[in-house]
């Protein structure tokens, strides 16, 4: 066909070919959604498990430098734990009686982990078996003691324990190790049903 001038008309798309490609777009971005979803949670839980474990490496240094003991108190609060360093004031260690009394002084604000990690909370799934190799049958993220308060004392050793971390579908762990005070970030594989380092 030929266009006014004798030159050739511009090929275009026919209305079948144009309901095709937005057919096969649908399609292709109903795919990519879950996955990119996915994958954002992850690396926010990720994200949010090596930020909790920054703060205990760097209140640990703190404890260190100052030598006095350094506590990570997690309160329960609605919709989750929100979590504040204290220094003991008198010697004797973090105690809920000192905080509440105003001895143990907080050296910062609280923080709740959805302030800074949309979609993360501390909680460990139902079902899925804890670093320990049990079976998980309470969602509480936060196993470092009845007092919940993770201290770090003078001479670099920490209450052992574990904060469980959980997004939509990712789940994160914070080990602390008591002895050394260290901590170690791992990541449950639901596929091979087994906490990784990521």
């Amino acid at each position: 066909m030929r266009g006014g001038c004798g030159r050739p008309a511009p090929p275009g798309f026919t209305l079948i070919e144009l309901m095709l490609a937005m057919a096969i777009s649908v399609v292709l971005l109903g795919i990519a959604l879950p996955v990119g979803g996915d994958a954002l949670d992850d690396m926010r839980a990720r994200a949010a498990a090596r930020y909790v474990a920054g703060r205990i490496g760097t209140n640990r240094l703190i404890a260190i430098n100052r030598s006095r003991a350094i506590g990570i108190r997690f309160t329960p609060a609605a919709p989750d734990y929100t979590f504040a360093a204290y220094v003991d004031g008198n010697a004797n260690g973090i105690r809920t009686a000192d905080i509440l009394a105003g001895v143990d002084v907080p050296t910062g604000g609280s923080r709740q982990l959805a302030s800074d990690f949309r979609g993360i909370h501390f909680g460990l799934a139902i079902g899925i078996s804890d670093l320990d190799g049990v079976r998980n049958v309470t969602a509480d993220g936060v196993r470092i003691g009845s007092a919940r308060i993770l201290t770090l004392s003078p001479d670099g050793t920490a209450t052992s324990g574990t904060l469980y971390l959980q997004g939509g579908h990712a789940q994160y762990a914070v080990r602390v190790l008591g002895a050394t005070g260290r901590t170690r970030v791992l990541k449950y594989e639901s596929g091979s049903r087994s906490w990784v380092s990521p």
